[in-house]
């Protein structure tokens, strides 16, 4: 099983190495996994001078499944959207075709004191988000910015869906719900964007071939509202682009922290890029308290979507979910009374359990 292996900025270096050494507890057993490392973000741009080096898309197309850990600096801010380190991950989405990225919410009892939400409320949520991935503002043309006919600047951004785009995600949304509660609620804006119009009307269409799923409707803005009233109403939400990246970050405080959001991106076969939510956050790079373990629980998708693996899956899922009750905790989701560890200790003591196949002792 080929693994390329991104670290790429921040952050993403430190948790993508926890994320590692899980594979490695897993390996043998008829496991085998090859996993070649290669530059992608700030690190690529210093390097080669882009993003997406010519080398790791290479590499990224020649595997099995790709482990990322995240990509953007600082200095994006000051530079083009095209020319910014994060670019690279878009591009990459785009050239490998990965269009449904999943981002499952799960609270773990265990941390339902880390929500800033009062635990009646979040108390049980499990849900999913899926975001379309290849399309929208992110990708529409025209875009730029550019002097008008007055002599003023202005930006242009375009939101753009094809008929076939919003069909395939759409399947993938009731196929993900006809696995779980068979409750699918898709988020546009079509009150106001004739591109959300066309949303709704082909999942609306796609939604008669899966008659065994409830199909509800909501406008980004009040599902917005929704998912701090009443997150537990949700079971599969599909939405565009733009609206799942806003989205999904603020189901992240559903879940204590952004620290314990893994996701998948996926096409067409069983290739896809796992990375964690979070993002690089530069302000904690290279002082080892950052959360890995969304990054470890995106090795447990890549084990279940890309290989197949559902034991194995579920091994790594159980042993976060042990580690977590056992009272470990980095500082995103410290609590009085645990035992707050760093990024490398989360990632041995997930390891540990691993390999010991039993829970840790309790310390909190």
């Amino acid at each position: 099983m080929k693994i390329a292996v991104l670290p790429g900025d921040g952050i993403g270096k430190e948790v993508t190495a926890e994320a590692v050494k899980v594979l490695r507890s897993l390996a043998g057993a008829g496991l085998a996994f090859e996993m070649t490392e290669a530059i992608i973000g700030d690190e690529g741009i210093q390097t080669v001078g882009d993003a997406l080096p010519a080398k790791t898309l290479e590499l990224c197309r020649a595997v099995d499944a790709i482990l990322l850990g995240g990509t953007g600096v600082p200095a994006d801010e000051h530079r083009p959207p095209s020319e910014g380190a994060g670019n690279g991950l878009l591009r990459l989405r785009r050239a490998l075709s990965l269009y449904a990225n999943f981002r499952p919410v799960l609270l773990y009892p265990e941390l339902l004191d880390a929500s800033t939400l009062k635990p009646e409320v979040v108390e049980g949520v499990d849900m999913l988000i899926l975001r379309e991935l290849n399309g929208d503002l992110y990708f529409g043309e025209p875009r730029g910015i550019s002097v008008n006919a007055a002599g003023e600047r202005e930006g242009i951004n375009t939101m753009r869906y094809t008929e076939s785009e919003i069909d395939r995600i759409a399947h993938v949304g009731f196929k993900a719900a006809q696995k779980r509660g068979r409750k699918l609620c898709s988020v546009d804006k079509s009150n106001v964007l004739e591109t959300m119009m066309l949303w709704r009307e082909v999942v609306t269409r796609v939604g008669k071939d899966y008659t065994d799923v409830e199909l509800t409707h909501l406008y980004v803005d009040a599902a917005s509202m929704a998912l701090i009233r009443n997150p537990r109403q949700f079971d599969v939400i599909v939405t565009g682009n733009v609206f799942g990246d806003i989205l999904s970050d603020a189901a992240a405080m559903l879940a204590g922290s952004i620290g314990m959001l893994p996701s998948a991106s996926l096409g067409v076969g069983n290739k896809g890029l796992y990375e964690p939510v979070h993002g690089t956050a530069p302000d904690i790079a290279g002082r080892n308290i950052a959360n890995p373990l969304a990054a470890i629980l995106s090795v447990a998708l890549m084990l279940r979507y890309s290989f197949s693996l559902e034991n194995e899956a579920a091994r790594v899922e159980a042993a976060v979910r042990s580690v977590l009750a056992a009272g470990y905790r980095t500082a995103d989701i410290m609590r009085p009374g645990c035992r707050r560890v760093s990024t490398s200790e989360m990632g041995d003591a997930v390891v540990a359990v691993l390999v010991a196949g039993s829970s840790r002792q309790a310390v909190c």
